[in-house]
C-alpha cells in the first residue's frame, strides 16, 4: 500500500482514483469490482467494511487489502451501519503503526461546494441524516450550516492527528496546481488530473447552456 485518501466523499475521491490509476498504482474505490482481485470472496465488498475486519480480527487495518496499492474512498453509507475509517483514530493510527511507508491523502474542495455536492448527489444528505456518521448523529445534515460544521471538523481532525507528519497531505483537488502537488507528494508522474463523477444536475445544467 503506498496511498490511501481520507477525504470525503463527493470531495474528490473519484478524480483522485483515476489519476492514481493512470499513474499505474492497483486501486480501489469505495467498492471491490470482480475484475480488480484474485480473491472471488472480495467482489463487491466494500473498501471501509474490509478495513474494519482486518483491524478486528489481526489488528491491521490493511490485511484484507495487501492486492492493493491506492484506496480513495474508504468509507460506506448505509442507514443502519455505516463505516467511515477516515474519522476513525484507532484504525488511521494502527495503519500507521503497521506500514509505515502509506502516504495520506485528503482530497479537499470547499465546504459549502462540498456540501452542496453532498445534497445533489442521489439522496445523500436524506441518507445521512439517518446513518449516525461520527460527529454527525442521527437527525442532523440537513442544515447547511451542519454538514459544513462536520465537513470543516473532519479535515481540523486530520490536520490535529498528522501536525508534522511528512506523509500527510490535504489536496486541494480544485487548486491549478492539484496535479503537481500529488506527483510531488506520491514521488510519481501523474499523466492524468481533471474533474472526474460530476453530479448529474450539474452535468444537466452544462448540457443546457447553464
Amino acid at each position: 500500500m503506498q496511498v490511501i485518501n481520507l477525504g470525503l466523499p463527493k470531495s474528490g475521491t473519484t478524480t483522485l482514483a483515476r489519476a492514481l490509476r493512470r499513474a499505474g498504482l492497483h486501486t480501489a474505490d469505495h467498492r471491490i469490482k470482480a475484475d480488480q482481485s484474485q480473491r472471488p470472496e472480495l467482489a463487491e465488498a466494500f473498501v471501509a467494511d474490509l478495513i474494519y475486519d482486518g483491524y478486528y480480527r489481526t489488528g491491521d487495518p490493511l490485511a484484507r487489502l495487501d492486492e492493493f496499492e491506492a484506496l480513495s474512498e474508504i468509507s460506506v453509507l448505509r442507514e443502519r451501519h455505516p463505516a467511515w475509517p477516515q474519522m476513525d483514530h484507532g484504525v488511521l493510527m494502527a495503519i500507521r503503526a503497521a506500514h509505515p511507508q502509506v502516504k495520506f491523502v485528503a482530497s479537499w474542495r470547499d465546504p459549502q461546494e462540498l456540501s452542496n455536492s453532498m445534497l445533489n448527489w442521489t439522496s445523500m444528505v436524506a441518507r445521512m441524516q439517518k446513518a449516525a456518521l461520527p460527529g454527525l448523529p442521527v437527525g442532523y445534515g440537513e442544515e447547511e450550516a451542519d454538514r459544513i460544521r462536520w465537513i470543516e471538523a473532519h479535515y481540523a481532525f486530520l490536520e490535529a492527528i498528522f501536525a508534522g507528519d511528512p506523509n500527510f497531505l490535504i489536496l486541494d483537488v480544485a487548486a491549478p496546481n492539484a496535479r503537481e502537488q500529488l506527483q510531488a507528494f506520491t514521488g510519481r508522474d501523474m499523466p492524468w488530473w481533471g474533474q472526474a463523477n460530476r453530479n448529474l444536475a450539474n452535468r444537466n445544467l452544462k448540457k443546457a447552456g447553464g
